[in-house]
């Protein structure tokens, strides 16, 4: 379940937790123009399967890469590595 609400959702309490298994994709990033400039899609998964992928790799590659999340927010590897040391990740 995502932890973006709808603009329909009526529930007026906060969301909870963080989605974890909300679907994003994994892509490379080209150098010589900026984050978006030849991105390139490796791999599809949830957020958590996306971060242990990302943090097994060699260290110096790391930040090659970034998480799209489905319709939310691109991850760079400092906020990977601050989102796979929170309490509630589900992979650790």
């Amino acid at each position: 379940m995502s932890d973006t609400p709808s603009t329909i959702e009526t529930s007026t309490s906060p969301a909870k937790g963080f989605g974890w298994e909300d679907s994003a994709e994994l892509h490379k990033c080209e150098d010589g123009g900026g984050l978006f400039h030849r991105f390139k899609t490796i791999r599809r998964g949830t957020v958590a399967e996306l971060i242990l992928f990302v943090l097994g790799m060699p260290e110096d590659r790391q930040d090659d890469y970034a998480i799209q999340k489905d319709g939310d927010h691109t991850f760079r590897i400092g906020e990977i590595r601050r989102l796979s040391r929170r309490a509630d990740f589900p992979l650790a």
